[in-house]
This record gives structure tokens, sequence and C-alpha cells, in this order.
């Protein structure tokens, strides 16, 4: 089984090349201002230009307004929306409904309790993402990327009605052991391919997305 792969926060030509040439089946645009992967609308359409049919371009939003969403669409045509903030399940449906694009949930895990809350958006969202979700004492921590991981375990044996990816703290390292773990036919990775916060090195988006198609 070859896991499929989305590479986040992009923001160069150089690691959306890499991406398109390693095989991602996404690639994401952080459109959330205190993220330092975040990237204007404008910056988005030229770099989702080099873009091949057959990828998917996700667009990250946090807690967004309508208007907010909307501008970014009017400059940058997205394939997917994903919500990583504290968006309800209604407030999940009414962006479906409006954008009329498919959805992806961000869900933060750090317990049993956390995992049972997915429940809730699957008859809203296409897709479920699990990230860590940071500890108390995290200062400074961002909705996702902030190179951390969950306890695996608590997605073991787990299975739901809509397809769902693996995100947190995953590294060429770690993946093997992360899908070995969850079963995870899909994953997310945005520090792990870094040298800095929002500065991506395509030679490790090669390398990682070389040990997804292994897998």
């Amino acid at each position: 089984m070859t896991v499929k792969a989305k590479i986040c926060g992009l923001g160069s030509e150089a690691a959306v090349a890499a991406a398109a040439a390693g095989g991602a089946r996404f690639v994401g645009f952080v459109f959330y201002p205190p993220s330092p992967r975040a990237i204007a609308a404008a910056r988005a359409a030229e770099l989702g230009r080099a873009v091949p049919a057959g990828i998917a371009k996700v667009g990250l939003f946090v807690d967004a307004a309508d208007a907010a969403i909307a501008d970014v669409l009017a400059a940058a045509p997205l394939d997917m929306l994903q919500l990583s903030g504290d968006e309800t399940p209604r407030r999940v449906k009414d962006i479906r409904r409006r954008f009329g694009l498919p959805v992806m949930k961000a869900l933060r895990l750090a317990s049993a309790a956390d995992v049972a809350a997915a429940d809730a958006y699957l008859p809203v969202a296409d897709w479920l993402l699990f990230d860590a979700k940071p500890p108390p004492e995290m200062a400074g921590a961002l909705p996702g990327g902030n190179a951390i991981s969950f306890d695996w375990s608590l997605l073991a044996g787990r299975s739901w009605s809509r397809p769902w990816m693996l995100a947190g703290g995953l590294t060429a390292g770690n993946l093997a052991a992360a899908v070995a773990a969850t079963h995870a036919a899909a994953v997310d990775v945005s520090s792990g391919v870094e040298d800095s916060p929002g500065r991506k090195n395509p030679e490790k988006i090669a390398a990682f997305l070389e040990l997804a198609a292994s897998l």
C-alpha cells in the first residue's frame, strides 16, 4: 500500500516542485496570519499554478469568517478547505454548504475523549485530520505544525466512515512507525520537512514522499 501524503505549509516554488515530483497527493497553503507558514492569497495563486492536475490544493484556515475564506477563494482556486481551529460541526457544515468544496476537519488529540469527539464531524466533514494537542505549558503553540506527536495508540484499531489523515510531528525518521501503529492510509507533514519554521527543504520533502510511497 502506498501511503498518500500531504505536504502542508508550502511557500516557495522549489517546495511545490519537490512535492509534485515526489508524488504528493495534496499540497497545503496556510491562511492563518500568526503562522510562520502563512502566505497571501495572491502568492498561493502563483504557487498553485505550478501544481499539476490530480494534486489537491488545500487551504488551511483557523476559525475564519466567511468573508476571509471568500477573499482567498476569489484569488486562489482551492480544491479543499482544511479547518484547523475550534470549528463546531454546525460551522463545518455551513462552510461546506456555502463554498461547495470538500472540507477536512483537523482535530487535536491527547486523550481518548479527544478521539471520541471526532464522531460528531462524520456527518459534515469529507475528511478528518488527527494532529497533536499542544500541552498547556507550550508557549506560542499553533493549531498545528508544532513538531510534536501524540500517543499513536489512541488510534490503534479505530476506523471511521470518512477518510482520515495522520499528522503531528511526522518526519522521515518516524513515519514508518507511525503508520505501523495507526494503519494510517494518508499522512500530513509540515515541520518535519523544514529547516526552520516556514522554510521547507526540498530534499526532506523528497525523502518523506519516497518513504511514504514505499509503505
